[in-house]
């Protein structure tokens, strides 16, 4: 029996990139209580696809559901900050690594990265940057690593859009991008994947440097 994914509504659809921006532009800060009924009103939905939203949010790690709390917006601290580019360093290098010997072309990456210099807010220009990263790993080969690395990449834009409000340093990450590409589409597999990976750990230890003690370190090249 062959399963089909099932299209998300159209109104869930809208709830969730809704909550999902404002959640990536500081509307909607960090533990914020997210109550179904007050979605709803703002909205102009009814509280079904609100909770439907909250629950695909939920899977990608933006929102967090208690019993005893209701449905919060994702605190990010150092702690969280580690877990979720501990995996990125860990996975996304190689990822890139298998893409760029795969001869994959890389343009999805470079249109990112236009649409992340053109953004109009860090949402935006997060979720630029999130595709960026996707694009160099989606042709890695392996569309078990591909999910895996696309079940942080939410929390990751979260973990950057709060980064970038305490210290915007999104214009030399953009630089560092640039070079990434540049190696990825020369050719030059571990080159590029070590970039990535000192792009990757260079950012979590400056944004979070209680956090990031302990990354992983590519076991092909240095940090």
């Amino acid at each position: 029996m062959v399963f089909t994914p099932v299209p998300i509504p159209s109104r869930t659809q809208f709830v969730l990139e809704a909550v999902r921006h404002h959640i990536l532009t500081g509307g909607l800060p960090p533990g914020q209580p997210l109550v179904e009924a007050d979605l709803a009103a703002r909205f102009g939905v009814s509280k079904t696809p609100v909770r439907e939203a909250l629950k695909t949010l939920a899977g990608s790690g933006l929102v967090v559901m208690s019993q005893y709390k209701g449905v919060t917006v994702r605190t990010v601290d150092a702690a969280m900050a580690r877990e979720v580019y501990d995996v990125r360093l860990l996975l996304e290098p190689e990822a890139l690594r298998r893409s760029v010997v795969a001869a994959a072309p890389f343009d999805a990456a470079a249109d990112a990265l236009v649409r992340a210099g053109a953004a109009a807010d860090a949402a935006e220009r997060s979720l630029a940057n999130r595709d960026f990263h996707r694009a160099l790993h989606v042709s890695c080969g392996n569309p078990l690593l591909v999910r895996m690395l696309d079940e942080v990449s939410d929390q990751a834009a979260l973990v950057a859009t709060v980064a970038w409000s305490a210290d915007a340093t999104w214009e030399r990450e953009a630089a560092e991008h640039r070079d990434i590409l540049r190696l990825a589409r020369a050719g030059d597999a571990d080159g590029a994947a070590r970039a990535l990976h000192g792009h990757i750990d260079r950012f979590v230890r400056g944004a979070f440097p209680a956090g990031a003690g302990d990354v992983a370190s590519w076991s092909e090249g240095e940090a």
